[in-house]
């Protein structure tokens, strides 16, 4: 009627889209910057004047422009870090002396975002405790990458390997854990390949150094199912040393090595997701 361009027309009518599960979701590049620029906006003032949502109060919706933002990406398939995105929503409100301190405030803004997309994949039949393990990994958030880490993670711990492997995670942390705190010393050192003396053990540090070169170069590259195909080849190597070696050797180097050894499964694992996080790991 007033002549706008029928991009403006469409983007006001969509402006406030979706407001639920069964809403339509903005497609065209202007109604899904204006409808997450209202999301933004809201959720970073509220969450600078620390009004935010407690227990099943949320008088201002504030979950569910949380959970209009997921869609509006994750639908869309908008590769945008929330971190920066964030940083950005609150510029303005550290302007007018709101927020002194954005980064302790992007920090609970992710983990409430954590929360809300924890809800969207339970209802599609996603474990929530695979969305807790990779959110963990340095900070995961780009929503579409984060996604296609839990599919490719979900579908590596669905194998015999994988499920195997997080047993095998689960045993070597325990024993990391159990003697680190009998010794009062961590057990996070380089091991010292010097000190390998059983096959099985320089069989387990070759395994661990080509998954940390392969998954990193997938994952670099975003590739997670090969990243978890790397993960996949400690199987065997890690069962083998169980099976074989001696941990607590009466050679007090041999026994510390043995432990660094046993510490790097966890870090090499981690490159695709805290298995700290995933529930089957034994404690």
């Amino acid at each position: 009627h007033d002549q706008e361009q029928e991009a403006v027309a469409e983007a006001v009518a969509e402006h406030y889209s979706p407001l639920g599960p069964g809403d339509h979701c903005p497609s065209a590049p202007l109604s899904v910057a204006v409808a997450l620029a209202d999301k933004l906006d809201t959720l970073a003032g509220f969450w600078a004047i620390d009004d935010k949502p407690t227990g099943s109060k949320d008088p201002f919706a504030l979950r569910r422009a949380a959970l209009g933002v997921i869609r509006l990406i994750v639908e869309n398939g908008l590769r945008l870090p929330l971190s920066d995105v964030f940083a950005h929503a609150l510029a303005p409100f550290g302007q007018m002396g709101l927020v002194d301190e954005p980064a302790p405030v992007i920090r609970d803004l992710l983990g409430f975002f954590a929360d809300r997309l924890k809800v969207v994949l339970r209802e599609k039949g996603v474990r929530h405790d695979l969305i807790t393990a990779v959110f963990a990994v340095s900070g995961e958030d780009d929503l579409v990458r984060l996604l296609s880490r839990v599919e490719a993670l979900s579908g590596f711990l669905g194998s015999d390997d994988g499920a195997n492997l997080l047993v095998a995670y689960g045993r070597a942390a325990n024993i990391v854990r159990i003697e680190a705190k009998k010794d009062k010393a961590a057990f996070d050192q380089a091991v010292a390949a010097d000190l390998l003396e059983q096959a099985e053990e320089t069989a387990l540090y070759q395994a661990l150094e080509a998954a940390d070169g392969a998954a990193g170069s997938a994952l670099a590259g975003e590739d997670f199912a090969a990243a978890m195909a790397a993960m996949s080849a400690l199987r065997r190597p890690v069962d083998a040393f169980f099976d074989e070696v001696m941990v607590n050797s009466d050679n007090p180097a041999l026994r510390a090595n043995r432990l660094r050894l046993l510490s790097r499964i966890g870090a090499t694992l981690s490159q695709v997701a805290d298995f700290s996080k995933i529930e089957g790991a034994r404690r």
